[in-house]
């Protein structure tokens, strides 16, 4: 495994104070999930099912023309919007990608932030490098640093640096927060964090490979850098702090749909296997402190693992009820709470599913996954020998992990079962899907006899 490889102290300490999740799941690219933790909604409902591209429309060739590429609006019902109305302080600091170029989504503070430290409608930033200013006078120049700009400081640093100084201003006025810290590492480009680039010298990997470490043990000593800032601030035991990932790893390692990237996981971000869309996910009180009446009244198990099923839209309803907010009855939550999942429980009344769909081209194109359990189906609307030529995969998660042996010949009765769960969450959920060659809509279908997508 690659933790055997990556140095996440910090990582490894807020997971001894809470619990991290084995099966935590994130849609295959960024603005999805990040649309997703704002809203509480599914891709397949808020319809921003890929990344967006800050310049122009990537709906790709075949993709839904309708598809949501801009992203989050003024008046959409959002996390932050929702806490400042309830007298918090939201912070924003880091990678937004929340709308593109010229869209209201494209500035966290039409969001409900108070707050925007470097966030606009890019991905991921011009440069890493102080002294090259953080991409300053290209497309994907890094906003509001400008203190930093000619000088050794990392970007990492640098917007740590902000995130402290903005919370300690809300804990100085006495008020509750909201940080949403989005560091852009780990994203390309795979500049190397000097500061941790001997720790990786030796490894036998590719340089970019060692770049990629770099960043990930810089963004763990911003971890430890702010757990140890709430501790100073003497709010450490009131503060609640979710780790999580936005999509699956991008390490420059192995093939994109190899056991590599990920590993032991199979595939990387943009795939349609585990390793694209099941993320790294730890919650803890920063200060565990049995006496507190905020953690009685949300309790989190110490130093445990949590294997049953969550994912990014949990986020939502699960922040709000702890913060003691309601969201407005129309809209729309496709998240459950985590409190029994965060106890060390198992919630039985939780859907045990995930949806992931992405009518659009990356390392993978035009898929729908589907999980239910220990049972995961993979449907391409246009097979091609990534599939095996058919439309359909099917694993088992508890016999086989790594998804190395596809069932869906083996298992017809089990296939069309978790066909017709994947058409009818599709569904519930209104999503839009990938064009055929006549510009109708590929839905998808199952017929033993004619397996294929069905134009309407």
């Amino acid at each position: 495994p690659l933790n055997d490889y990556y140095r996440t102290p910090n990582m490894e300490r807020l997971a001894a104070r809470g619990i991290r999740f084995s099966n935590f799941m994130a849609m295959s690219v960024c603005s999805p999930s990040r649309i997703s933790i704002m809203s509480g909604q599914n891709a397949a409902r808020h319809r921003t099912t890929n990344w967006i591209d800050p310049a122009a429309n990537n709906r790709d060739a075949q993709g839904p023309p309708d598809w949501n590429w801009r992203g989050l609006t003024k008046s959409a019902v959002t996390l932050p919007s929702l806490l400042r109305a309830a007298g918090y302080r939201t912070i924003h600091v880091g990678k937004a990608h929340f709308g593109p170029n010229d869209s209201e989504g494209a500035d966290p503070l039409n969001l409900g932030f108070d707050v925007n430290v470097g966030g606009r409608a890019i991905g991921h930033p011009g440069s890493y490098l102080g002294r090259e200013s953080y991409g300053k006078g290209g497309t994907h120049a890094v906003p509001h640093l400008e203190r930093y700009h000619g000088t050794e400081t990392f970007l990492t640093d640098a917007l740590t640096n902000e995130a402290e100084a903005r919370v300690a201003v809300a804990v100085a006025e006495r008020r509750p927060f909201f940080l949403n810290m989005a560091h852009y590492a780990v994203h390309s480009p795979f500049q190397s964090d000097p500061r941790y680039a001997a720790h990786y010298a030796a490894s036998g990997k590719p340089a970019p490979a060692q770049a990629f470490a770099t960043l990930i043990e810089g963004m763990d000593a911003s971890l430890g850098r702010l757990l140890d800032h709430l501790d100073r601030l003497g709010v450490a035991g009131n503060t609640l702090v979710f780790f999580l990932g936005d999509n699956g790893s991008d390490a420059p390692l192995g093939h994109q749909h190899a056991v590599a990237s990920a590993a032991p996981l199979r595939g990387k971000k943009g795939s349609h296997y585990e390793g694209g869309m099941r993320v790294p996910f730890i919650a803890a009180w920063a200060r565990p402190d049995p006496g507190n009446p905020h953690q009685r009244r949300l309790p989190i198990a110490v130093g445990a693992v949590q294997g049953q099923l969550a994912s990014v839209c949990d986020l939502f309803p699960t922040i709000l009820a702890a913060a003691g907010v309601a969201a407005p009855g129309g809209h729309a939550i496709d998240g459950a709470r985590l409190d029994v999942l965060l106890a060390g429980g198992h919630d039985a009344a939780r859907p045990d599913e995930f949806l992931m769909h992405f009518p659009h081209e990356h390392r993978t194109n035009y898929f729908t996954a589907f999980r239910r359990g220990d049972w995961k189906v993979i449907y391409h609307y246009i097979p091609t020998d990534v599939s095996g030529g058919s439309p359909y995969q099917l694993f088992n998660l508890a016999r086989d992990p790594f998804e190395s042996t596809d069932v869906a010949a083996a298992e017809p009765a089990r296939l069309g079962e978790m066909m017709a769960a994947l058409a009818g969450a599709l569904d519930r959920h209104g999503a839009l899907y990938p064009l055929g060659p006549d510009g109708r809509a590929l839905h998808p279908s199952f017929d033993a006899a004619a397996d294929g997508a069905v134009e309407q």
